[in-house]
């Protein structure tokens, strides 16, 4: 974290931390913050984590990726260049969908906040697409790369303490609705580094290579688009392509399983809003240590020792939260088990960013990544959408707590498969210099 405010002075170094909060910010407005909004309004745990389902957009973003690499944004492409022009384009989508949350809210109707929620995830899925393209393709190389993704990861956990913690306070100061009024008008922060950050010129020559050597509208051209990025990814990482793609699929599964159920839990412990809040504000230690950590061993251990690390971690984490349910909550209790759980997925999170980064080819930066973080969210996403009818299912014949404890300590054990794959990977493959004509 040092080594990125240090340099804050390299205008897309600070870019960077502006899109990060950009891409941030949103997410668990859709998603667990979302949840416990439905909680206090009465809304059944069965319905928001079906609920949880509109976070499905992200897990399906590969799909509409080579759009975002082969074509620019409307209007704003032939002002801003295609990074930036789908960057602004899509936050102000962003930025229009909460607003439209906060003015209807579960008052007007499930279906009508859950549609503004689904404009909200499609474009902040869109605006990661092209985020992480942008990250990749500015770097000037492995060592910048490595800055880039810790100023994204900083910038994204902050986001995450805006929308996870602080905006507990402020629904109990001025209620939800204002609350995410005032989240919307907070995109105008993404706005300002996208302004700020500049178009990657050599990305920019290869895409227009492409473009000029196999034009969209032709069949060789929407086959370049569709098919060669995955053409691509397979040929330059081989038998280790698949096993990558698993890999990553379950890296973070246990975490996106338990997520919609975390603040229903906390709100039937008893506790407020505004405990919640501060102690996962306090928890932020934890995150931007675990980061720093992660990175750390990254570099001094190499990425593959770091994921079996954070693989580890995680499950323990997630596995404390049972102690919660089963023995009771205190606040010093509670701040530990946040602060550990806070330093776990922030020390796997950043290795495996950084990790993934590193196995895409200029020309098809998007897609590439687009079809990894897809094939990180996909599953696990899905699953989510069945946790509280698992806690619900958990509760015949036992109590709540009980039924809690339970689903915690399921949830962690879905992590065991990752460790158990990371081992696999042995030598990382081989990365090609730049994107192969399919």
């Amino acid at each position: 974290m040092m080594d990125v405010l240090r340099a804050l002075k390299q205008p897309k170094v600070a870019a960077m931390l502006a899109l990060g909060f950009a891409s941030g910010l949103p997410f668990l407005l859709t998603a667990n913050t979302f949840g416990y909004w439905l909680r206090e309004e009465g809304t059944s745990l069965k319905a928001i984590g079906f609920l949880s389902w509109v976070s499905l957009a992200y897990g399906m973003k590969f799909l509409w990726a080579p759009l975002i690499d082969r074509l620019d944004a409307p209007l704003l492409g032939r002002w801003l260049g295609r990074r930036r022009g789908w960057m602004v384009l899509s936050q102000v989508i962003v930025a229009a969908g909460l607003i439209g949350m906060g003015l209807t809210g579960p008052h007007a109707g499930l279906s009508t906040v859950a549609g503004f929620a689904v404009l909200v995830a499609f474009a902040s899925a869109t605006q990661d697409i092209v985020i992480d393209a942008w990250r990749i393709e500015i770097a000037d190389d492995g060592d910048e790369l490595g800055l880039l993704t810790s100023a994204v990861q900083i910038g994204y956990r902050v986001a995450l303490l805006a929308a996870d913690a602080l905006i507990l306070v402020l629904a109990d100061k001025i209620g939800w609705p204002g609350s995410y009024l005032t989240y919307g008008v907070l995109m105008a922060i993404g706005v300002a580094g996208a302004l700020m950050a500049v178009e990657p010129s050599r990305a920019d020559a290869v895409m227009a290579a492409n473009a000029a050597q196999k034009p969209l509208w032709t069949p060789r051209g929407l086959w370049d688009a569709i098919a060669g990025p995955f053409i691509e990814f397979f040929t330059a990482h081989g038998a280790f392509a698949l096993l990558i793609l698993v890999t990553i699929t379950l890296y973070h599964l246990s975490d996106y399983v338990r997520g919609p159920i975390s603040n229903p839990f906390y709100h039937d412990l008893g506790l407020t809003k505004s405990t919640v809040g501060w102690v996962r504000t306090i928890a932020l230690t934890g995150t931007f240590s675990g980061i720093a950590v992660g990175g750390f061993c990254a570099l001094r251990f190499g990425y593959f020792k770091t994921l079996i690390a954070g693989a580890v971690l995680q499950p323990i984490g997630i596995a404390l939260f049972a102690g919660l349910a089963l023995w009771g909550v205190t606040i010093p209790s509670f701040i530990t088990v946040m602060i550990l759980d806070n330093f776990a997925i922030g020390f796997s999170g950043v290795a495996l960013v950084t990790y993934m980064s590193s196995l895409t080819s200029l020309g098809y930066t998007a897609t590439q990544y687009a079809v990894m973080t897809s094939a990180l969210a996909w599953t696990g996403k899905f699953l989510k959408g069945f946790s509280g009818a698992a806690v619900e299912a958990l509760q015949s014949g036992r109590d709540l707590m009980h039924a809690y404890a339970l689903f915690y300590l399921g949830a962690a054990a879905i992590g065991i498969p990752a460790v158990i794959l990371c081992f696999f990977l042995v030598r990382p493959p081989a990365k090609p210099e730049a994107a192969t004509p399919a």
